[in-house]
């Protein structure tokens, strides 16, 4: 199913995965030409009705997480999906499950087991805490590792921590489960030995956050929140303009010399509150203060015009649907819209967010309908028509 010249042509991957950092990271892998087979639940899982767009209730999430991929109901539990799960690893280069230890185990799905089938099996799972810690064998999602990391605790105020509406630890953890992918199936090339790829929510998340740990461990600063204001620069905020808002960063000496001078301050330029980055992020309200006077007196299209003359960062703050019809987006293809059955209107699928001069991601195939692949692949692993005809009156698939 990979196509010829891709970078994963005739690597198989199976997607045991549900929500997120499971299904993104096998999608991405995917993207690159691996043949990755979804294992889903008899009747679909959870995951699959999450935000519903289509008339039988599959959900946004759904489509985008599983693009390119080729799907099959099964329950693995029962001693025959046992063995389908058997028949498929021995086929297989990668496993991926976002699942607790203790359920791969009952799976049958863990490292241990998985190489009494095929020795040089990979296989990749995202726990929630990560391995080593009191924690390891608690579950959770995405918004625990913002509030874990700190990150919550400085968006907001004081009084009303936020934590982010994307769920970027998860779409981290999965990219960051893909490249541990990708560096085993290197590793293997090189030793002939598969081995686990271990992601975890709140490991992303410390990552991510981790230059804020450093300066809190070292000088001690003791950060609070504060809205949207950047503290560590100035000005960095968003700003209210006549018609909307827009976000503007200057940062490091030359472009607040242009902000400064944009802003008829040129007297700020010799003014010790502003002297470094540093100073200007501790007198970032002043600054902050500044810069929405300037921008209450201009449309969001004429403060962008005259920010980019200067050089400044800085751009406008969208809804979903202002970001869906922005000339730029659409241009350079960072949506595709795509069709799935039971649609209203086509699904504006992100292709893969990495670009490759020579290889890159492909958007091959939509993502697949509930068990649309089942009878093919159980097919190709020797089962005969009467034989899966057995198993679907058996709810087995």
């Amino acid at each position: 199913m990979s196509d010829p010249g891709s970078v994963l042509e005739g690597v198989r991957v199976l997607d045991f995965g549900r929500y997120i950092a499971g299904p993104y990271c096998a999608a991405l892998l995917a993207d690159l030409g691996a043949d990755v087979i979804r294992i889903e639940r008899v009747g679909g899982g959870e995951d699959r009705w999450v935000a519903p767009v289509a008339e039988d209730g599959v959900g946004a999430m759904y489509l985008v997480m599983n693009r390119n991929k080729r799907a099959m109901t099964l329950d693995p539990a029962c001693p025959e999906g046992r063995e389908i799960v058997r028949k498929l690893v021995a086929t297989a280069d990668v496993v991926v499950a976002n699942l607790p230890p203790e359920v791969l185990r009952s799976l049958a799905l863990d490292l241990e087991s998985l190489r009494r089938v095929k020795a040089d099996i990979i296989l990749t799972t995202v726990t929630a805490f990560g391995a080593g810690g009191p924690w390891s064998g608690k579950h959770g999602f995405d918004g625990i590792g913002q509030v874990m990391c700190g990150s919550a605790y400085l968006t907001g105020t004081p009084d009303q921590p936020l934590r982010a509406a994307v769920p970027w630890v998860d779409c981290g953890t999965a990219s960051l489960a893909a490249f541990g992918t990708l560096a085993a199936l290197m590793a293997r090339r090189q030793t002939g030995r598969g081995q686990k790829v271990e992601g975890a929510l709140l490991r992303t998340a410390i990552a991510f956050n981790n230059p804020t740990l450093v300066e809190q461990q070292v000088v001690q600063v003791d950060r609070v929140a504060t809205v949207n204001r950047g503290q560590t620069s100035a000005p960095s905020d968003l700003f209210r303009t006549k018609d909307g808002w827009i976000l503007a960063l200057a940062i490091g000496e030359p472009m607040f010399r242009r902000w400064a001078k944009l802003m008829g301050e040129d007297q700020w330029l010799t003014d010790p509150r502003f002297k470094d980055d540093l100073a200007r992020g501790d007198h970032g309200e002043l600054i902050s203060r500044r810069m929405c006077e300037w921008t209450a007196e201009r449309t969001t299209v004429e403060a962008l015009a005259e920010l980019e003359a200067a050089r400044i960062a800085a751009g406008p703050l969208y809804s979903p649907q202002q970001a869906l019809e922005d000339a730029h987006i659409r241009a350079a293809s960072l949506l595709v819209d795509t069709q799935y059955p039971g649609l209203s209107r086509p699904a504006p699928l992100a292709p893969t967010p990495v670009d490759l001069s020579e290889t890159p991601g492909r958007f091959r195939h939509r993502a697949p309908t509930l068990g649309e692949h089942t009878d093919e692949i159980l097919t190709q692993l020797g089962y005969r028509a009467a034989e899966i005809g057995e198993l679907r009156a058996r709810n087995v698939i």
